[in-house]
């Protein structure tokens, strides 16, 4: 069992101006968000940038320096929100821009040490697509993009999410199945706990089935907003996350409600409870 100690925590800056009003905690650039961060406590920052080619790297080393932070993952959101590229799109050309954008958010990510995560960008099965075609493409481009992650010795990350985001995958035991008939193993389970409130009957259940592949947790309560502040209990999933040995970040993709300040605070304030739960 591991202790209670490998836990880490994480919380999110976005550098898209579209996503404002979206599950992003820091929206007013990586200064601000590294230093509010640190200042609370927080191991490490999750980033979301419009591109991997607008993040200036050279900054966010200064400040990962300066703050003593870490980069958790890095979200390739902003492919789906600024630019509508998704993996399962039935034009071949859009599916392969998505994946070259995807590609360089992986380089980035890696150069920090941090796994690329991919959501909203898997998109769905619509209209002359089927289910069968659409899951046929996005395990093709994981195949891909797993062993891309690979070279730089991280994961690549694929989250499920709830049925009005996606009608792909959408539970952990599912996912966990479905991963395992690719033939990479460089991918693995982002479980996002507000995603897991809509689709799963147990959470903790869902991460006991889901086991050594989950690879990241969004620490997000109920009604996505900071733990605490919804109706998750978030006991038997703490306990579930320890029995699964996972070592990784509870990493805070929430709103910002009632203000940035709070919601960065609640989380900490939560997380630290979490540390002395089992």
């Amino acid at each position: 069992m591991a202790p209670a100690a490998s836990f880490r925590s994480a919380i999110t800056i976005s550098l898209v101006p579209e996503s404002r009003g979206g599950p992003f905690v820091y929206t007013d650039g990586l200064a601000a968000g590294c230093a509010e961060a640190a200042r609370l406590g927080y191991d490490a920052v999750e980033i979301f940038p419009a591109s991997a080619a607008t993040l200036d790297r050279t900054l966010l080393r200064e400040l990962l320096g300066e703050h003593r932070l870490r980069v958790a993952a890095v979200g390739t959101g902003a492919g789906w929100v600024v630019h509508k590229l998704m993996l399962t799109h039935a034009d071949p050309e859009i599916r392969q821009r998505a994946r070259e954008f995807i590609r360089e958010i992986i380089k980035l990510a890696g150069e920090f040490g941090a796994p690329a995560i991919i959501g909203s960008m898997q998109g769905r099965w619509e209209g002359t697509v089927t289910r069968d075609q659409a899951l046929a493409w996005l395990a093709e481009a994981l195949e891909d993009l797993g062993e891309a992650a690979a070279v730089h010795r991280v994961p690549l990350l694929y989250e499920p999410l709830n049925r009005y985001e996606t009608n792909l995958l959408n539970r952990l035991g599912d996912t966990a199945r479905w991963l395992r008939t690719l033939r990479t193993r460089n991918v693995r389970i982002l479980a996002d706990l507000f995603h897991m409130n809509i689709e799963e009957a147990d959470a903790a259940a869902a991460l006991r089935e889901a086991g050594p592949l989950v690879g990241h947790v969004h620490f997000a309560d109920s009604n996505r907003r900071a733990i605490g502040l919804g109706h998750t209990a978030i006991e038997p999933i703490i306990a579930a996350l320890r029995e699964i040995d996972y070592p990784g970040y509870l990493s805070a993709e929430i709103l910002p409600l009632p203000d940035a300040a709070t919601a960065a605070r609640q989380t900490m304030e939560s997380f630290r409870r979490a540390l002395t739960l089992c």
